[in-house]
């Protein structure tokens, strides 16, 4: 009772240092009736790719849809208005869709989408006005026959083309006796016109999500995997390196990776600490971690980390709304600025696997906003986001071009659900896009600083990690009450922009050794 009562005074303390959101659920006004179904094969996954494939400024979204065709949605929201979609004919309305990737692939300049199946995965092709179709023949992508449950994407140095990671749950056809019958994961690396045949990435321990990151800043992202240990044995959390041109190895404990086991379902990263290097928070079944780079005196560094959630408040380990006093089960996860006062947030999709009954059924989904200390404080439910539903996949995303990011979640068994923030209060903000010649058009690796005197944000771009979720496009930077801001970015190839100044409340356009652009829709 003394740690409760102090808990529930330091959230008191601190309450007037946050914005609290606000959101309106508009999902069904704005025409969304994505379902994800299904039962064994579809009680992980549930993803939603958010990307703009026809280039007019405004993010579409695929959600998969289980043993139900996926849902290809074209945004038809006016900027600033209430938010709408139309559901279209795209070419990515497969069967047996569990999560969703954008990326352009073959550096066209046209969003492509990795399709994650139970059965054989698909790299589509976009073809331009949000039509898409199948590529695996024509760019020699194997795309098994497993059942795959986490995605990443980076292009290694001097690569034309990208690298993909591939992560599998179970072997489906063992599904009487599952324990221990985990499918390895796949590396899909390029060749000369597309990819090789795939590396199994052995051991593999059931991944549900994968993140390539530059966690020491050497140049070289590695590859982190978190997995399910529901069903492996002897397995653990995993960090692959990446040499280019060499065999991926996992860092051990005689490299200072310590041994960590959870049940990994989502992985979010951002340098949340403000040490220039990413910060982790891996979902679990109560068991979530926040892991923050441990820096030594001297020396080297190593892949140890310190797990700091509770210090920052940010276990979410229990439902905070209802009576329901059982663990909370947590899967996508993603850092944002929700209210745009310059720090960033965090929400955590919840849903419960299966009717499991030592679980929460009632499991509120979390947005923890943080605090000028560091801290964090719950706002789901006075922001109008605690939704019970069981939850999967997620997005935070601007969708009406407004400033404010907006939130769509996947739910298994019933319809999607889709907020737009209203936030009366939130500060002023700055949203950028990468755009570089030749190949990895959008800059995947880089890394975006936007510095409000002596106050810098940081953000590595990626495509992974969340849970069977991906984003490309906006990246969303809250400014709080500054009216200007500069930026700079660390390119993939380590070339280093020089700090340029920044329009508060704009879209713009970054590319290598020039200014800001501000966004034209053709």
């Amino acid at each position: 009772m003394r740690v409760l009562a102090f808990v529930l005074m330091a959230t008191a303390a601190h309450a007037d240092d946050v914005v609290i959101p606000a959101f309106v659920e508009e999902g069904p006004a704005a025409g969304i009736t994505s379902v994800y179904a299904g039962d064994w094969q579809y009680m992980v996954g549930g993803g939603v790719a958010v990307f703009d494939c026809n280039d007019d400024g405004f993010e579409d979204m695929v959600l998969a849809g289980g043993e139900a065709p996926a849902t290809f949605y074209r945004n038809a929201s006016v900027q600033g208005g209430h938010l709408a979609f139309e559901a279209e004919v795209s070419g990515l309305e497969m069967d047996a869709v569990t999560g969703a990737y954008p990326l352009d692939v073959d550096s066209d300049g046209i969003t492509d989408v990795a399709l994650l199946r139970v059965g054989e995965n698909h790299l589509m092709r976009g073809l331009g006005d949000c039509r898409f179709a199948s590529a695996n023949a024509d760019w020699g992508f194997d795309g098994g026959d497993g059942w795959s449950t986490a995605f990443a994407a980076t292009w290694e140095a001097g690569a034309a083309w990208p690298t993909l990671a591939v992560g599998n749950y179970l072997d489906r056809r063992e599904e009487d006796f599952p324990w221990g019958s985990c499918t390895d994961n796949w590396l899909h690396r390029p060749d000369d016109a597309g990819f090789a045949p795939p590396l199994p990435l052995t051991p593999s321990f059931c991944a549900l999500s994968m993140l390539f990151t530059d966690w020491d800043r050497s140049g070289t992202p590695a590859l982190r995997v978190s997995n399910d240990r529901e069903y492996y044995r002897g397995g653990q959390e995993q960090l692959w390196r990446m040499p280019p041109g060499d065999a991926p190895s996992l860092f051990t404990d005689k490299d200072g990776w310590q041994r960590l086991r959870v049940w990994g379902m989502g992985i979010a990263s951002s340098d949340i600490t403000g040490d220039g290097y990413p910060d982790y928070f891996l979902t679990s079944m109560a068991d979530n971690k926040f892991q923050t780079l441990t820096l030594p005196d001297s020396g080297p560094l190593v892949p140890r980390f310190a797990d700091v959630a509770f210090a920052k408040g940010i276990t979410a380990h229990r439902p905070y709304t209802g009576t329901d006093l059982y663990p909370s089960t947590a899967w996508h996860a993603q850092f944002d600025d929700v209210n745009n006062d310059g720090l960033t947030d965090l929400f955590i999709a919840k849903g419960n696997v299966s009717e499991m009954p030592d679980f929460a059924q009632a499991d509120p989904n979390n947005l923890l906003l943080q605090r000028s200390d560091g801290t964090f404080e719950e706002a789901g439910d006075r922001a109008g986001v605690a939704s019970v539903a069981t939850s999967r996949g997620a997005a935070l995303a601007d969708f009406n071009r407004d400033g404010l990011l907006d939130l769509v979640v996947v739910n298994r068994h019933t319809p999607a659900q889709l907020w737009r923030n209203v936030t009366p209060d939130a500060g002023a903000w700055a949203a950028l896009r990468l755009q570089q010649p030749g190949a990895n058009r959008d800059g995947i690796g880089a890394w975006v600083e936007v510095r409000r005197g002596e106050a810098i944000t940081r953000r590595e771009v990626t495509v992974g990690g969340g849970h069977a979720s991906g984003q490309l496009g906006w990246l969303h930077f809250g400014l709080g009450d500054a009216a200007a801001a500069e930026v700079r970015v660390i390119w993939p190839d380590g070339q280093t922009d020089d700090w340029q100044a920044l329009p508060a409340n704009a879209f713009s356009i970054l590319s290598p050794g020039q200014a800001p652009q501000p966004f034209v829709a053709p």
